[in-house]
């Protein structure tokens, strides 16, 4: 069948094929196709490729069947994938690198392949990536039919979360007070806002706030936006919140006073933490406990582990309920 195809040198196939990968260009209805001099790759847009490669038509094979990424390696490597972004976790640069051409190659809606570079830090809680494949950092991650701009590169979001994410928001009523106090792009406030609910939404980083803001826009819900400290907005929000939500884990104990002071009497708390596998619960629920004024009584309504972190470690969340 005669298709649009980009045709290019051999010499220069699989960089192009790359290149057209990473545009969103490459149409993989279709097998690539080669002869003694050039390299045939079919196109989804001819009028889209850059003047600077040269678009004929070609003979080539419909796909019969799809190529997945364990095919093309021989196993089956690990890899998640927050909207067309796949990430990888590999000490060794040569098994990331053929890691990253195979998911290029491969039967999958991916235009950047990353390699994470450093664990989550500092007060913006961003990692650090080494770009294998493609070029942009930002792509559109859909969840439980909300739909988030995603800046890996200047915020934190993590697809894992999305269970527990459902989880707390569809016990959220129209008319609640909810008070996330790391909010990040906004996975949690955005649908607790399309649940009725008024949320305030705070995060001490500006490319995520300024995601959250833009991504409240594209789902067309309310959110009050702040660019902040938690700490410094407790004054005006005393009292106010029927839910806090704390996901934090490692630090999110240091905040408790700050939670209690926004939370009106009856408030649920979603407390997240790191915690030892062999006693996951009682020591979050003791550090709760411990920053309750005197005259405040804690309710435990669930406790659950939410994934896994490390060998020794899981995420958890305890859900309690704060009583004067």
């Amino acid at each position: 069948m005669e298709v649009p195809c980009v045709i290019v040198d051999r010499s220069a196939g699989e960089q192009t094929r790359r290149r057209l990968a990473a545009a969103g260009l490459l149409d993989r209805a279709y097998d690539i196709d080669a002869d003694a001099a050039s390299v045939y790759l079919p196109v989804t847009d001819a009028t889209a490729v850059p003047d600077s490669l040269r678009v004929g038509t070609h003979a080539v094979e419909p796909r019969d069947q799809q190529t997945t990424v364990a095919q093309l390696l021989g196993y089956h490597p690990s890899f998640e994938r927050i909207g067309e972004i796949a990430l990888l976790h590999e000490d060794d640069p040569e098994t990331a690198a053929a890691i990253a051409d195979a998911i290029m190659a491969a039967d999958l809606p991916v235009t950047a392949v990353l390699n994470r570079r450093s664990p989550i830090e500092g007060t913006h809680r961003v990692r650090r990536w080494d770009r294998l494949a493609g070029g942009s950092t930002v792509t559109t991650h859909r969840e439980y039919g909300y739909a988030y701009t995603v800046d890996l590169a200047t915020a934190y979001f993590s697809p894992r979360l999305a269970t527990e994410r459902r989880r707390v928001t569809t016990q959220i009523s129209a008319g609640e007070h909810v008070f996330d106090m790391f909010a990040g792009v906004g996975p949690y406030a955005i649908p607790a806002a399309d649940r009725g609910a008024d949320v305030v939404a705070a995060d001490i980083n500006p490319a995520a706030t300024a995601l959250l803001t833009e991504n409240a826009a594209r789902n067309q819900v309310d959110v009050a936006v702040y660019t902040a400290d938690v700490r410094t907005l407790t004054d005006r929000f005393t009292g106010w919140a029927d839910r806090v939500i704390m996901n934090l884990p490692h630090t999110a104990g240091e905040f408790l006073s700050e939670a209690l002071e926004v939370a009106a009497d009856g408030a649920i708390l979603h407390y997240y933490d790191f915690q030892p596998r062999s006693d996951p619960f009682a020591p979050a629920v003791e550090t709760i406990r411990a920053a309750l004024p005197a005259d405040v009584t804690l309710e435990v309504l669930e406790t659950r582990e939410v994934r896994s972190y490390s060998p020794e470690q899981v995420n958890i969340c305890v859900d309690v309920q704060v009583r004067s």
